[in-house]
Formats: structure tokens, C-alpha cells, sequence
């Protein structure tokens, strides 16, 4: 239950309005018990007149009563889940915020071990469990007890006996019931949280690769393991849906064991009253509405086990504390930006090679370096490192001759634009995602960048309103690199960081990009990772990379005449 307090925190940005939500709920619940104690008497107080020769009745009360029972109850029903939904779905917004802005430092280092497939369920479905806490187990259980508490009290005025008996059997049922049935579902509960992440994780790696399974023959046997998984998944569900009928079971047994004993106790008299009449059919009429109250409650704590599983599979990544952490002293943004890197050595976790070994460069303000090597040499870690994704675990950067650890991450954001391997792009339109990099930035802005890299044709039609779709699918690989220059442009900053910017770009579009970029960083500070050599003799330092090292660097003509590793490159083109 401990697992729990962290998100019930949450609950009380939006105390109020969940409370309204309870108030409403309490008041539906007494309006549809009111509603059927009073139509029973009604009906039997109107059969006992007839019957007894009575003329003199007044069914106008009673008739006003039951017309306002039934107004107060659907107009409580629906604004009740209207204020109860509108409430969760707050609660879910801020939760959902509070998840991703704890991930986001995590990211890479933390997350490194989690699959892709694992951190969406665990951001999503184990989130969206959350909600169950209050729908089906705060509301209804706080609203159970209040009822009991008004019908325990109103039916005393006719009757304190028979009132504390319904009300006894009434607060048993609640304090023993949802215990029991929370102990009993626990593991099924579990087990569901757990195979609907295996299962959705399995999937997912199914459906993205599922060209590869089938080139090598694999498809029909991670088949049958997703459908393994799927089987485990569906037999959790069968107990709980078991469990829950259980209880809706035991839940009338109880019911019609507290109707017989509400009619035979009332029978022998109400009040003193030795010839009850029409109070018989009140108290049976109560005591059958009373358990609708309580009749969500057995089957919700069932469901707090798959809470308490999802909340503990929330709280095991965003418990983790980042690899890095930024200074939290604001720190100026620098207009020009010198690199200095002292033995820089780096290895991944659960990784026993090191990625650099004693890296050591200076890079001087407004120069522009080219990183060549080997796929695994290291150079994209050497940026990921200038990008403190990760923290080095030997030596120092220093960017302006401090350190970059004394940067904060606003600053370091803004001193630096990056082109990374992998573009990444949202489910949004063309403006939102050029906006990500400069959200001040006007519509002839954003235009003009797409031209300059030519993308043109993309303003066609819906213009920055097009819709790229989920991870810009329908572009090309050529077109998401050039949307990524385009986001780097917009940026601006001091200081570009460039993982192969040409990748996938034909050579026409390439030397177009490239001499881009040398007007666009004329005056700035660019790393720039290739595996291509077309543009080179015009950087001002090449460094050449091997097993994590610098193995050589240079300009042009001075690598050109050594005759190493860069010149062998050359001649194998």
C-alpha cells in the first residue's frame, strides 16, 4: 500500500473536485435508496388503505417525493461522473507529466536497460491503471460508509433495533468483504499487470521486426511465444472475472439474508408499533437498496492489486536517480564556444570495453572539426558525452574553460545544436515539430528554413499544417535528416554537433546540405561526424578515430601527406 502514497499526493492537487465527485456519488446513492424505500412503502401503505376501508390519504407527499427521488438520482448519476471523469482525468494529465518529467533525466543512462516496448506500457497502461484508485476504490468506498452512516441514522427515528441491525450487517460487510477478496486477488491482479506488459512489449517487437523474423525463418516460433503470453494474460483474466462473480454472489447471499431477517424482525413490530403495515415494506425496500452502495466495493479491491502492481512498475524507473545531474544555477549562454577534452575515458553499463580511452582535444572557438572512423570507434559517444547524456568515468570537458558540469541544462540546451543519428519526430503537424527548436520562431521563419534545405515541396498543400504522422513515416530518410538540419538552423546556437548530417542524402543534395552548413557555422564551433569524405579539405581539423582513440589529426593536406589511416580512406573511394 506504501506504493500508493507517492500518487495519492497527486490526488490532492484536485481535492476539491474529486470531493465534489464523492459528495455526488453519496447523494446519487441516497437518492436511488430513498427512491425505493419510499415507492415500497408507498405502494404498500396505498394496498393497506384499500383494504382497510380508509379514504382519507394523502398520496400527494409521498407521490412528490418519489418523482423527486428519481429527478435527484439521474441528475446525480450524470453529473457525478461527469465531475468524478473530469476530476481522473486531471489527476491522469498531472500524472502523466509528473512520470515523463521524471524519465526525461533519466534518459539514456537510466533507461538504457528498459525496452522501448517496456517504458511506453509502463508510461501508458500502468498509468492509466492509476486511475481505478479513485473510481473504484476511494469513491465508492468512502461513499459506502457515508450511507451507512444516514441510513443506520434515518431509520433509527422509526426504529433504533432494526436500524443498528441493517446498519451492523451493512458496516460488516464492508470492513470484512473487500479485505478478503483483496488477498485472494492480489496475485491475480499481478499477474495481469504483468502479462499485459509482456504481452504488449512482445508485440510491439513483433510488429517492428517482423521483416527480419521472416527472412530468417523465426516467425512461427515467436509466434507461438506471444501467443503463450497471451494464453497466461487471458487465464489471469478468467480468475479475477471468477473472483468478481464470487463476490457479486456472496454480496446477494448477504442481501437476501438481511431482506428475510429485515421482514421478520419488522413483522413483530416497528417502533413499538405491533402492527407495522406498510413499515415492513419500508425497511425490506431499504435494506435491498442499501446494498447497492456496497455492491462496486468487493470487486474494486480485486482491481487494487493490478493498482498496486502498476504503481510499483511506475515508481521502479522513476525512483532511479539520474546518472546526470545539471547545476542549478543559471548560467549565461556563451556567443562563441572553445572545447577543451582532458583523457576523456567512457564505457556503457553491463559493457567491459571502453567505448573512449584517454581522449584528449582542443577545439578553438569558431572551429570546425571532422570525427572519422570505424562504425563503434566512438564518435557518436564522444558527442553524447559534449551533450552530457552521459557522465564520462575518467577525465574532463571543459567548454569556455569551465567545466561542463558547472553548465545548467537550459544553458547547455541553448549553447548547442545537435543533428543526431536517429531523427525523432512526434505525431503533430510540421510546425510543432520545427517549433520544438525554436518555439518563438514565426511562420516565415520555419518556411525559410525548410527552403534553405530543400524542402519546399512539404509546404505544399496543408503547409506547416501538414500532419507528419507517427515518426514522420510517410518522409523519407533523406527528407527526416534534412528536417533535422532544418530544427538545427532554427536553433542557432554557438556550438553544432553533427552525427553523419548526410546520411542517406544523394551527392547532389549533399554538396547542396554541406556548403549550407559551412555558410550557416561560418562564424561557429562545429563537430561534425561523418563517414563520408566529400567537404573535408575544407574543415580546419580532421581527427580520425580507432577502438576509442585518436589515431591521427590534421587538416587536409597534412593527413593527405602522412600516408595513415585517413589517406588509405581516400584511396579506397
Amino acid at each position: 500500500m506504501r506504493a500508493l502514497l507517492p500518487y495519492l499526493a497527486l490526488y490532492c492537487r484536485h481535492k476539491w473536485l474529486l470531493a465534489l465527485g464523492v459528495v455526488l456519488a453519496i447523494i446519487t446513492l441516497l437518492a436511488s435508496i430513498g427512491l425505493l424505500t419510499l415507492s415500497g412503502w408507498f405502494l404498500s401503505a396505498s394496498a393497506v388503505v384499500g383494504v382497510a376501508g380508509i379514504y382519507s390519504f394523502n398520496y400527494m407527499l409521498p407521490a412528490a417525493g418519489v418523482r423527486g427521488g428519481a429527478i435527484t438520482r439521474t441528475a446525480g448519476r450524470y453529473f457525478e461522473r461527469l465531475v468524478s471523469h473530469d476530476a481522473t482525468f486531471r489527476v491522469l494529465q498531472h500524472l502523466r507529466v509528473s512520470t515523463f518529467s521524471r524519465l526525461l533525466p533519466l534518459s539514456p543512462a537510466g533507461l538504457a536497460r528498459f525496452r522501448q516496448g517496456e517504458l511506453l506500457n509502463r508510461l501508458v497502461a500502468d498509468v492509466d491503471t492509476l486511475d481505478h484508485l479513485y473510481l473504484r476504490v476511494i469513491s465508492p468506498l468512502v461513499g459506502a460508509f457515508v450511507v451507512i452512516v444516514v441510513v443506520t441514522f434515518g431509520l433509527s427515528w422509526l426504529d433504533l433495533q432494526l436500524a443498528l441491525t441493517l446498519g451492523g450487517i451493512l458496516l460488516a460487510t464492508l470492513v470484512l468483504l473487500p479485505p478478503m477478496f483483496y488477498y485472494a486477488g492480489r496475485s491475480t491482479g499481478e499477474a495481469i499487470t504483468v502479462q499485459r506488459g509482456q504481452y504488449r512489449q512482445q508485440l510491439t517487437a513483433w510488429l517492428q521486426g517482423h521483416a527480419e523474423l521472416t527472412i530468417f525463418g523465426a516467425t512461427k516460433r515467436y509466434r507461438e511465444q506471444l501467443d503463450q503470453t497471451e494464453d497466461r494474460w487471458q487465464e489471469a483474466q478468467r480468475r479475477q472475472a471468477e473472483l468478481t462473480a464470487l463476490s457479486q454472489a456472496i454480496m446477494l447471499l448477504i442481501s437476501g439474508v438481511a431482506v428475510i431477517l429485515m421482514m421478520w424482525m419488522a413483522a413483530a413490530g416497528v417502533g413499538g408499533n405491533t402492527t407495522p403495515g406498510a413499515l415492513i415494506a419500508l425497511f425490506v425496500f431499504c435494506a435491498l437498496a442499501a446494498f447497492e452502495a456496497l455492491a462496486p466495493v468487493t470487486s474494486a479491491f480485486q482491481h487494487l492489486g493490478q493498482v498496486i502492481a502498476s504503481a510499483l512498475r511506475v515508481t521502479e524507473i522513476t525512483s532511479q536517480k539520474p546518472e546526470v545531474v545539471f547545476s542549478q544555477q543559471s548560467h549565461a549562454i556563451p556567443e562563441s564556444v572553445a572545447l577543451e577534452i582532458r583523457n576523456l575515458s567512457f564505457a556503457y553499463p553491463e559493457q567491459t570495453q571502453m567505448a573512449l580511452r584517454d581522449v584528449s582535444l582542443n577545439v578553438t572557438a569558431g572551429q570546425h572539426v571532422a570525427i572519422l572512423g570505424r562504425t563503434g570507434c566512438g564518435k557518436s559517444t564522444l558527442l553524447q558525452l559534449l551533450t552530457r547524456a552521459w557522465e564520462p568515468h575518467q577525465g574532463e570537458i571543459r567548454l569556455n574553460n569551465e567545466a561542463l558540469s558547472q553548465f545548467d541544462e537550459t544553458a547547455l540546451r541553448a549553447s548547442t545544436s545537435v543533428v543526431s543519428q536517429r531523427v525523432h519526430l512526434f505525431s503533430a503537424t510540421l510546425r510543432d515539430n520545427l517549433l520544438l527548436a525554436a518555439p518563438g520562431a514565426h511562420d516565415e521563419a520555419l518556411s525559410h528554413a525548410l527552403t534553405r534545405v530543400g524542402l519546399e515541396k512539404l509546404l505544399g498543400d496543408a503547409g506547416l499544417n501538414s500532419w507528419l504522422g507517427e515518426g514522420g513515416r510517410q518522409l523519407s530518410g533523406g527528407e527526416l535528416r534534412r528536417l533535422a538540419i532544418a530544427r538545427a538552423l532554427l536553433h542557432d546556437a554557438p556550438l553544432f554537433l553533427l552525427d553523419e548530417p548526410t546520411e542517406g542524402l544523394d551527392a547532389e543534395t549533399e554538396s547542396q546540405v554541406l556548403d549550407l552548413l559551412a555558410e550557416v557555422t561560418k562564424a561557429k564551433t562545429v563537430l561534425m561526424v561523418t563517414h563520408r569524405l566529400r567537404g573535408l579539405a575544407n574543415f580546419d581539423n580532421i581527427i580520425v578515430m580507432d577502438n576509442g582513440q585518436i589515431i591521427e589529426q590534421g587538416n587536409h593536406a597534412d593527413l593527405m601527406a602522412s600516408g595513415g589511416r585517413y589517406y588509405h580512406f581516400h584511396q579506397r573511394l
